[in-house]
């Protein structure tokens, strides 16, 4: 399953450091991007960002356009959560 959302900046986390502290990187972004992305990758959803999974166990916070009721009610009605 997939959605189609629009991304802006993002912020890719690569690990934690030695004292615990997340390793990141921030993205900007000249223009917002129109995104596929699986929802099987989506971990959480915020008002400001859908955080996700990557490759080589990395996590990426995507700043998205629009807003959370209506990314909410996109997830609803293509039956993807409840």
């Amino acid at each position: 399953m997939f959605i189609e959302i629009v991304t802006k900046d993002f912020i890719i986390v690569h690990g934690y450091d030695e004292d615990g502290k997340e390793v990141s990187e921030d993205v900007k972004v000249p223009v917002p991007t129109k995104k596929i992305m699986a929802v099987s990758r989506i971990q959480s959803i915020t008002e400001k960002y859908i955080l996700t999974s990557s490759s080589h166990g990395r996590f990426i916070y995507w700043e998205y356009e629009g807003t959370y009721d209506a990314l909410l009610n996109q997830l609803k009605t293509a039956a993807l959560i409840i």
